[in-house]
């Protein structure tokens, strides 16, 4: 994943990319990002199926046996709101994150969360303490308007909330997210359709590239290498030119004004 996130911004159009601090490959990430000044670099908090920066014994009611996040979302959302134990270990948790973000000297160009847990309110409150001193310049907010069913209007709904309390923060937010009812299947015919059509505002094309479809831990079905292809494509490439598009990482949208078309 750390390649393509390289490819794609040195060779296509991606601008932005969100690291797990505690991710096995995240000192090569930083290496990266260090070599590609124009690439902005988020924290992507882990709180759900996937690895802690804390030591497990610190963070109990988080994790399971094998020392990782539990993977059942639901649950652990409900201790944060419902067990106090669990929420502190869970704002100790992001604070963490935030300081190993920190150290890498990068500079922090977003926040979300993996599997956009940043919706749990509790949870965007640890991340806006924990963010103080850094500094949020942007947070995504997962709503995609074109999709449709009751799952995506209370999406919509939920995200709107979002939007407006970080808003209210002098925080950055994108309008809308494309790509995400095509998660691990944007493909370039997706990416090329979804230029064609790129609504006023600012919009995150969220994808997963890498250069491999199978490796300890990736999705089941995930078509990363298509992905990868759908940010390098010439056809994407020329598409982008056509749309005629401002691109930019998170920050560099940041107390920005914006009345033309952004991706």
């Amino acid at each position: 994943m750390n390649e393509a996130v390289e490819r794609a911004h040195v060779e296509g159009i991606l601008t932005a990319a969100s690291l797990m601090v505690a991710g096995e490959a995240a000192a090569d990430a930083v290496e990266r990002a260090r070599r590609l000044p124009g690439l902005g670099v988020g924290l992507h908090v882990v709180l759900v199926d996937g690895q802690p920066i804390l030591p497990p014994d610190q963070i109990p009611a988080l994790v399971g046996p094998d020392g990782w996040f539990a993977p059942d979302m639901v649950r652990t959302a409900f201790a944060i709101a419902f067990n106090p134990a669990a929420r502190a270990q869970m704002r100790a948790e992001v604070a963490a994150q935030f300081a190993a973000f920190a150290a890498t000297g990068l500079r922090l160009d977003h926040v979300n969360a993996h599997k956009h847990f940043h919706m749990h309110p509790m949870i965007t409150s640890a991340i806006l303490d924990a963010g103080r001193a850094l500094g949020i310049p942007a947070m995504r907010v997962p709503v995609e308007h074109g999709a449709s069913g009751t799952g995506a209007a209370a999406m919509r709904w939920w995200a709107g909330l979002l939007g407006k309390r970080l808003r209210a923060h002098g925080i950055a937010v994108n309008d809308q997210v494309m790509g995400l009812s095509q998660t691990g299947a944007f493909t370039p015919e997706a990416m090329r359709k979804a230029l064609a059509t790129l609504p006023e505002g600012l919009t995150e094309l969220y994808t997963h590239p890498a250069t491999s479809d199978v490796w300890p831990g990736s999705a089941p079905g995930y078509r990363y290498r298509e992905e990868l292809a759908a940010l390098v494509a010439p056809e994407t490439l020329a598409a982008l030119a056509a749309s005629g598009a401002q691109t930019g990482p998170f920050a560099h949208w940041a107390n920005i004004d914006i009345s033309r078309k952004a991706a």
